[in-house]
């Protein structure tokens, strides 16, 4: 994983975050959130996976779903967040596109990836703190803004 701070201006900075094959994404992006203390942004990207977990929120059961997939896929579209959960720790939540050989597109929460050969993100950090509140209906931390 390699990073790179791109601008910075009152409080607002946006890096590019490019991992590489073998690197895995989710724990990738935790790792990068961490160490350059970002608590509220945006996470856009590119790439492809060698493996991907696609995660589906069942609402019956409110728990999430797994939807493995091994092969290689295209990222058509890749688009997240980060905020503050509960604890106080960068929470990431990414949503994805994946497309396969043959044209198809599978779709859901980014639950862990294998990187080949990349996946390119900008992230984007909002100067505004966000921060997840657990929601007594679904029982997931979801983005509270401040009014």
């Amino acid at each position: 994983m390699q990073h790179q701070l791109l601008h910075e201006n009152n409080g607002q900075r946006t890096f590019a975050l490019v991992l590489q094959t073998g690197d895995e994404a989710m724990s990738s992006i935790e790792q990068f959130a961490k160490q350059n203390r970002v608590s509220a942004a945006q996470i856009g990207g590119i790439g492809a996976f060698s493996a991907v977990t696609l995660k589906y929120f069942d609402w019956e059961q409110k728990r999430y779903l797994s939807n493995e997939v091994n092969e290689q896929v295209e990222v058509a579209s890749l688009l997240g967040d980060v905020a503050l959960a509960p604890s106080g720790e960068p929470s990431i939540h990414v949503h994805l596109v994946v497309g396969r050989r043959d044209g198809s597109a599978m779709a859901g929460h980014l639950g862990t990836g294998q990187v080949r050969p990349t996946l390119e993100l900008v992230v984007t950090e909002s100067p505004a703190h966000l921060r997840k509140v657990k929601d007594a209906t679904t029982g997931l931390a979801l983005i509270e803004p401040k009014t």
